[in-house]
């Protein structure tokens, strides 16, 4: 929904947020459905209230327990019946400077000041770490905002007495924290406070009057940016952005002005401000968002535009490059296909408002902000959180190279006549294993991404996956895949629980990534879990298909697997039985498999 899309109008969202919410319930069928609790050290009503938007906005339905005024950290520690028996799938806790009950004095001694934030931190970390072992689910946590005057003016963050260091301080033990902890973020409400503009967000008389942390007409910015942690941690992130050329990456039309009179580089301000925008995506890239091109311009002339001597982006940088005259949508279309993502996983830039406004028509599903002039395009694209990062793992540092891959096999693949044939050139190398804590991660993130070639389309937390790993109930196999091209990383997953009595294993979580699909690895992961039965003397899988909206793929994937369908229910959704013969062969015959 537009309203809803950064930069937004806030006092609209505020004032008509009954309405939006109709219609985002009217507009979407599908929803990730997700238990979340607020605790609160200040009144969270109205967060929640706009929270909720932004979430539904982004394909999640939250149900939501909010603690009351200032109970967040007694209901963790007393185990308030409500919130346990609410078994959230997440925890937010909000709490600003207001909840630091000792600050130093000017008189205070360093000694004093250290046991003083000793004694801030523990408090917050005996809550978390309560939350580790009752809950196991993702916790964010606000750090804290800086207060809205200087006792010590210029000095505050500088003298250990000043409010500033100390809060410094102890948002560095915060941070700490989180670097030691999975499943533990962040909510960085001092750099939103800042960037509102701090006397704005502090005003006292929403305080003393409401007891909120924040200004009312805050409260969207706020809540727009916890939505983004909320949505990455689910697995709702976008993956590539889709760049138009002319007056986006440079100013000017290079067609028409010649590479050498483009604007890019620092001879002039403009060309600083594009130079600056090309560094951002540069930087974004690094942290594996893929970058590609949709610009209306004769190929040669849009790579010799990309080749300027004061870019910093060059052609070997995009993953697609679709410079023709053909409509956009149809190239973001084609862009999608041979990225093998959904189009909802593309944000489209361009400075054009009729092009946006062409493809958001055309493909609803693509992201399409309204970037604004040169000199907003960072800002628009960074508050906006399209690639909100909760881990950067080698996998997603790796990203843009495993899709080249993925595309050089996709050519390779049209000179071979046989299939099995190409599969074989392809020198595949498999790992199959049980999950292990260096591939915990990327395991909770593949589960909340995969969605075509997932058949239950459950979604867990690291938390969730080192349980599964843990307990003697559950059987569990990640696999990963290389080949003469690269390593394509963890790629497929399965959870199989145990039902001893019946000699049965009931396969609740199968997927794997469309990077590689119909490359036989399928096959591999059935002989791995076929394997894995037979060492504890289970006879029978039990696989199970619930239909949605994006697997339809899927559908009769345990039939083609030699499984026999037991059931299926008015909604589509279907039981599987294979029973294991003595003498199974394996399936796979291409990939070499290292278990």
């Amino acid at each position: 929904m537009k309203e809803l899309e950064y930069p937004f109008d806030s006092e609209y969202i505020l004032k008509k947020s009954k309405k939006i919410r109709r219609q985002l319930l009217e507009e979407r069928s599908e929803f990730l459905h997700r238990k979340i609790a607020v605790l609160g050290g200040s009144t969270t009503h109205d967060i929640v209230r706009v929270l909720e938007l932004f979430l539904l906005n982004q394909g999640i339905q939250p149900e939501f327990y909010e603690s009351e005024y200032a109970q967040y950290w007694q209901d963790v520690m007393f185990d308030n019946p409500q919130l346990t028996g609410f078994a959230p799938d997440l925890i937010y806790i909000h709490t600003s400077n207001r909840n630091v009950v000792k600050y130093p004095s000017a008189a205070s001694s360093e000694a004093e000041i250290d046991a003083m934030l000793e004694e801030q931190y523990g408090h917050f970390a005996a809550m978390w770490d309560k939350i580790a072992d009752r809950y196991h689910c993702p916790v964010i946590q606000n750090n804290f905002e800086y207060p809205f005057y200087r006792v010590l003016g210029n000095r505050e963050a500088v003298l250990p007495q000043g409010r500033i260091s100390f809060l410094n301080r102890l948002n560095g033990m915060f941070y700490q924290y989180a670097r030691e902890h999975e499943d533990f973020y962040i909510n960085d409400i001092n750099y939103i406070s800042a960037a509102y503009g701090l006397d704005r967000w502090a005003d006292p008389f929403y305080w003393h009057m409401y007891k909120y942390a924040m200004c009312m007409q805050a409260v969207p910015e706020f809540a727009y940016n916890l939505s983004n942690i909320v949505k990455a941690v689910f697995g709702k992130n976008k993956k590539a952005l889709v760049l138009d050329l002319d007056n986006t990456l440079w100013g000017g039309v290079v067609g028409d002005d010649g590479v050498e009179n483009l604007e890019i580089g620092q001879e002039t301000s403009m060309g600083q401000v594009y130079s600056e925008f090309q560094g951002y995506l540069k930087a974004q890239k690094d942290i594996g968002v893929m970058l590609n091109v949709n610009s209306k311009n004769e190929y040669d002339n849009a790579v010799a535009g990309l080749q300027h001597p004061d870019g910093l982006l060059r052609p070997d940088d995009f993953l697609v490059i679709k410079a023709n005259w053909e409509p956009k949508s149809g190239n973001m279309a084609a862009i999608a296909q041979e990225l093998n993502i959904l189009p909802e996983s593309l944000v489209f830039v361009d400075d054009n408002p009729a092009e946006r406004d062409i493809v958001s028509v055309q493909m609803p599903e693509v992201a399409v902000p309204d970037i604004g002039t040169p000199e907003q395009y960072i800002r628009v694209l960074d508050h906006a959180g399209f690639f909100e990062v909760t881990n950067l793992s080698e996998d997603d540092r790796r990203r843009s190279e495993m899709y080249r891959a993925n595309i050089e096999r996709a050519r390779q693949q049209q000179s071979f006549g046989d299939y099995q044939e190409y599969l074989r050139s392809l020198e595949m190398r498999g790992t199959i294993r049980a999950f292990e804590p260096i591939c915990m991660a990327r395991i909770a993130q593949l589960t909340n991404k995969s969605n075509q070639f997932n058949l239950t389309t459950r979604r867990y937390t690291q938390s969730d996956i080192e349980r599964f790993a843990a307990s003697e109930e559950y059987i569990t196999r990640y696999g990963r895949l290389e080949d003469k091209f690269g390593d394509n990383g963890v790629v497929s997953v399965v959870i199989g629980r145990k039902d001893e009595a019946a000699s049965a294993l009931h396969l609740e979580l199968w997927l794997m990534s469309c990077r590689v699909l119909k490359r036989d690895m399928e096959y591999a992961m059935l002989d791995g879990m076929v394997r894995a039965c037979r060492a504890c003397g289970l006879k029978t899988l039990f696989g199970y298909y619930y239909p949605t909206a994006k697997n339809a793929m899927v559908k009769e994937f345990y039939g083609e697997m030699g499984f026999v369908k037991t059931q299926e229910a008015a909604d589509g959704s279907t039981t599987w039985r294979f029973d294991i013969p003595d003498d199974y062969a394996d399936r796979n015959t291409v990939i070499a498999v290292n278990a």
